[in-house]
Formats: structure tokens, C-alpha cells, sequence
């Protein structure tokens, strides 16, 4: 892979005792936090010269290219530094959609000792619960109830949103088009999930569009 056009200041980063940087990765489609690792300045540089992360092994006292064993490389996609020059986050997408050496997604998939999926995005977490109401219907709930009128009904209500998206911009309604922009995202991923269509296909899809 061709090296990324990304600059850092590696003189201005403050390195631990160690020699050491925490580095915090993070899905750039959707902001998951994947894991926490740890780079001394070689695998910083190998990550900017080859685009794929690589970090510091502690418990092996070794740089170690994330993925090299599993697969699952990690491919940098942008790089901060705190505001004290001795943390840094890394935008990185993952191959395999897996981080952790279990076999989760992210390493935080733990919470009081029950396995949840990592927080996400707000529109990622909608549609969990969306796909939640599909595969576990309630008939207290609206998004069922949705889901058991079918096509017929789920589009028919994306199409009265979107014309209440049309109103409230005629009107200049700034608080009324933020609740209707908001209900026909909710409706329209009431239609991917009918259609099981992932919600991060279509990131990927406005990803490439801004590339």
C-alpha cells in the first residue's frame, strides 16, 4: 500500500518513559471505538509509510502489525493527537469488522459482565433497535407494527415524511424540519432493515462519494 499524505509532528508528541503512546482505534464509518493498543515511534512511522497499523506489544516486547496473524488488518484512514501531545486517535477502517482477539468487534463489548455491542453513532443505534422490533416483534410497538404492514406500509409512510420535509423547508421551519428530517431517517431504516440492507453499506456508499 502507497504511503498515506498525512503529516505529523513526531518530534512534538510527548512519549511516556517507555518510549510509549496510548493509540485509540476507532471505525471511521460509524465511531466505534475498536481497542486500545500502544505505539513507540517505529510503529507510528510504519503506520504512516504503509497505511496499516502497527503497534507495541508490551507482553511481547516487539512491534506487532495488527492483523498479520488473524487477518484482520487494520487500514489507517486518519490520524489526531490530543491536546497534550501524548494520546492518539487513529480512524481506522477494519478488515474482517473485528478487533478483538475474542472475536468481538471492539474490545469494549462488555458491560456489567454482559456482552452488548460497542455505542456507536446514534443512527447505528436506532437501527439496532429497529432490527430488534423485526426479529422480536411487539405488538406495542409502532416499529412492528411497521414491519407486519410490510412494503405497502413503510414506504407509504417514507413518502409522507418526505413531504413533511418539503413543508417544514417552505415554511423555514428550523426545529420542525430537524423532527421530519429525523422521522424519515427513522422510516428509511425501517426500510433497510425490511430489506436487510446493513445500515454501514450505506456509509460505505457516502463514504465513496466524499472520496
Amino acid at each position: 500500500m502507497a504511503p498515506l499524505s498525512l503529516s505529523l509532528p513526531l518530534d512534538q508528541l510527548r512519549f511516556d518513559e517507555r518510549g510509549l503512546l496510548p493509540a485509540i482505534a476507532q471505525d471511521y464509518l460509524d465511531g466505534t471505538v475498536l481497542m486500545l493498543a500502544w505505539m513507540n515511534r517505529e510503529a507510528l512511522e510504519k503506520t504512516l509509510e504503509t497505511g496499516e497499523v502497527w503497534y507495541w506489544s508490551r507482553s511481547r516486547q516487539e512491534l506487532w502489525h495488527k492483523g498479520a496473524t488473524s487477518g484482520h488488518f487494520q487500514k489507517l484512514q486518519a490520524i489526531r493527537y490530543d491536546c497534550d501531545s501524548d494520546a492518539l486517535l487513529l480512524t481506522i477502517e477494519q478488515i474482517g469488522d473485528i478487533a478483538c482477539h475474542t472475536g468481538e468487534r471492539s474490545c469494549f463489548h462488555r458491560d456489567v459482565d454482559v456482552v452488548t455491542p460497542p455505542p456507536a453513532d446514534i443512527l447505528t443505534e436506532v437501527y439496532r433497535v429497529v432490527c430488534d422490533r423485526r426479529d422480536r416483534p411487539s405488538e406495542a410497538s409502532y416499529t412492528s407494527k411497521l414491519f407486519a404492514g410490510g412494503d405497502n406500509k413503510i414506504l407509504k409512510k417514507i413518502g409522507e415524511e418526505a413531504a413533511e420535509v418539503v413543508m417544514a423547508c417552505k415554511d423555514d421551519d428550523a426545529d420542525g424540519l430537524a423532527g421530519e428530517a429525523a422521522d424519515l431517517f427513522f422510516h428509511t431504516l425501517v426500510a433497510l432493515a425490511q430489506h436487510n440492507v446493513d445500515l454501514r453499506s450505506v456509509y460505505r456508499k457516502l463514504q465513496e462519494r466524499r472520496r
